[in-house]
């Protein structure tokens, strides 16, 4: 039995309702509560408090973000939580800052993490086709992964000690959904990583 947190980064837009990623958010807390796992979840949609997020952070073992990509990152509000809680967090309860000493201070940037034996998974929804990815010859990404892009994601959480599980991601959401099939690859990834 694990403790999981769920966060769900979506920000609401005309164009963009949320209902995937609320829709994978509730697929997973009901996969990991028929687990027997314990969840929690936070939605940027709902008011949450600092200090009871990083109350959060320190009770789970395993955490979920799901997010959608807009313009190549998370979305503004999940920025805003990162820079009220994430930043809380540094001085002890997340990080003890940023892993440096006085006496080195040229070695060891993102060691202070407080947080080791945690795992995170980024379930992410995005506009552009899988296509566009681990692809040379594409014209944006120039052959970089979906990991890539998320490397600001991905060293937030090892700053504070976290190892990352392998991302889960739904493609061309817009302009040509596969979401039965999406949904059907999400709960295979889950039962494979968790």
């Amino acid at each position: 039995m694990s403790n999981i947190l769920i966060i769900n980064a979506h920000h609401y837009y005309v164009f963009s309702k949320g209902k995937l990623n609320k829709s994978l958010a509730e697929k997973a807390q009901s996969f990991f509560e028929k687990k027997g796992d314990i969840v929690k979840t936070t939605t940027m949609k709902e008011d949450w408090n600092v200090s009871e997020e990083i109350e959060k952070f320190h009770w789970a073992d395993k955490i979920v973000l799901q997010s959608p990509v807009n313009w190549m990152g998370v979305p503004w509000i999940f920025k805003k939580y990162m820079d009220e809680v994430f930043s809380a967090g540094m001085f002890g309860d997340l990080c003890n800052n940023d892993g440096r000493s006085t006496s080195s201070p040229k070695k060891g940037y993102g060691t202070g993490g407080t947080q080791n034996g945690k795992e995170y998974m980024l379930s992410l929804t995005l506009n552009a086709p899988k296509e566009a990815f681990n692809n040379e010859s594409e014209y944006l990404f120039e052959g970089k992964s979906i990991d890539d892009l998320m490397l600001p994601m991905h060293a937030n959480f090892k700053f504070f000690g976290m190892k990352g599980l392998p991302t889960f991601s739904c493609y061309d959401v817009l302009k040509n959904p596969d979401i039965e099939n999406d949904f059907q690859r999400f709960e295979y990834h889950l039962k494979t990583y968790f």
